[in-house]
């Protein structure tokens, strides 16, 4: 009796496991295609990445079991961005990550029929990603940064922060339309925070470091670094510019007060990306792009550096600190 117990449940386990395992080949793998702006080895691209690998995990997808994900780095290179968007739809992915305007550009030019959610994009409708926020068509749908209103913030946060300020040099890239938004927006607001205002083009390390080194000659300057890729990848030398000649600064992401930067307020930019994955999985399951209505921040952070405020002999007004979200004493 326990002998043919035995090979009844033995019989049954040889008829289990080829079942699953049929099961499990059957179980389609989706294609997955990520083009980030920063190099492979920034710390922040590579928490971003993480971040939204978790979030596809909660909605069921795990890279090597039902997903496969490919990365590309552009490292604020245009013929990388061009090399990589092209080398990921030959790969012939279900959907892409665009990681910044630099790289969604490339990957529009590269494909019109693959779904790319973007994230971390200024103006995707005048940029003429989409054709609306709330029908953006095509194949392309994503998460906005923000507004170029935001622009006039900073301006104005530097002038709460450092009242003796009267000349600030705004660093921007000029390649991108990112970069020419904001300036415009700053420059309409100067007149009223009565400041004089300098362009300072972020494109090469060495000329950066010439034209702070310029502009930190003559006394009561400030700095506004606008957003950008390129901002991103420099951030460690434009922070380090900012303290040697003790110039408060004013910055569009929370990691610059986290390496040392006097204030920064923005979106959060990881929360962009735990939200992206939220579309990928949604697109994944048979949704279209041209359907989904693109996002803009749902809040925006202020985060502080006290310890760089006092190295610059700055008071920050108890109206400020109330209003931050993150203090770094």
């Amino acid at each position: 009796m326990q002998r043919r117990a035995f090979i009844t449940l033995f019989a049954g386990v040889a008829v289990a496991r080829p079942l699953a395992a049929r099961a499990q080949q059957s179980e389609r793998m989706r294609r997955i295609g990520v083009l980030m702006g920063v190099a492979a080895d920034d710390t922040e691209g590579q928490a971003r990445v993480t971040l939204f690998v978790q979030a596809l995990e909660h909605f069921g997808w795990t890279d090597g079991r039902n997903m496969r994900i490919d990365v590309r780095w552009g490292a604020v290179d245009t013929d990388r961005y061009r090399k990589y968007a092209v080398e990921l739809v030959a790969l012939a992915p279900d959907v892409i990550l665009a990681g910044s305007s630099a790289a969604l550009g490339p990957l529009q030019q590269a494909t019109r029929t693959v779904p790319i959610v973007f994230a971390g994009v200024t103006d995707p409708v005048g940029a003429g990603y989409v054709d609306s926020l709330a029908r953006p068509g095509g194949n392309v749908t994503g998460f906005a940064l923000f507004e170029y209103g935001i622009a006039g913030k900073w301006l104005e946060l530097l002038k709460q922060i450092a009242p003796a300020v009267t000349r600030v040099a705004v660093m921007r890239d000029p390649t991108i339309l990112l970069g020419i938004g904001q300036w415009a927006v700053i420059q309409a607001m100067a007149p009223s925070t009565g400041v004089d205002l300098s362009l300072v083009n972020m494109r090469d390390a060495s000329e950066l470091e010439r034209d702070i080194a310029a502009f930190a000659r003559s006394s009561n300057g400030g700095l506004i670094v606008t957003a950008g890729t390129w901002g991103t990848v420099h951030r460690e030398l434009i922070v380090m510019l900012a303290a040697r000649y003790r110039l408060p600064a004013v910055y569009f992401e929370r990691f610059f007060v986290a390496g040392g930067g006097l204030v920064s307020y923005g979106p959060h930019m990881i929360d962009q990306y735990q939200r992206a994955a939220g579309y990928v999985d949604r697109i994944l399951k048979g949704e279209k792009a041209a359907d989904l209505p693109v996002q803009t921040p749902t809040n925006y952070e202020l985060a502080l550096n006290l310890k760089t405020a006092k190295a610059l002999g700055l008071t920050v007004p108890p109206s400020v600190l109330a209003r931050a979200d993150a203090v770094i004493e």
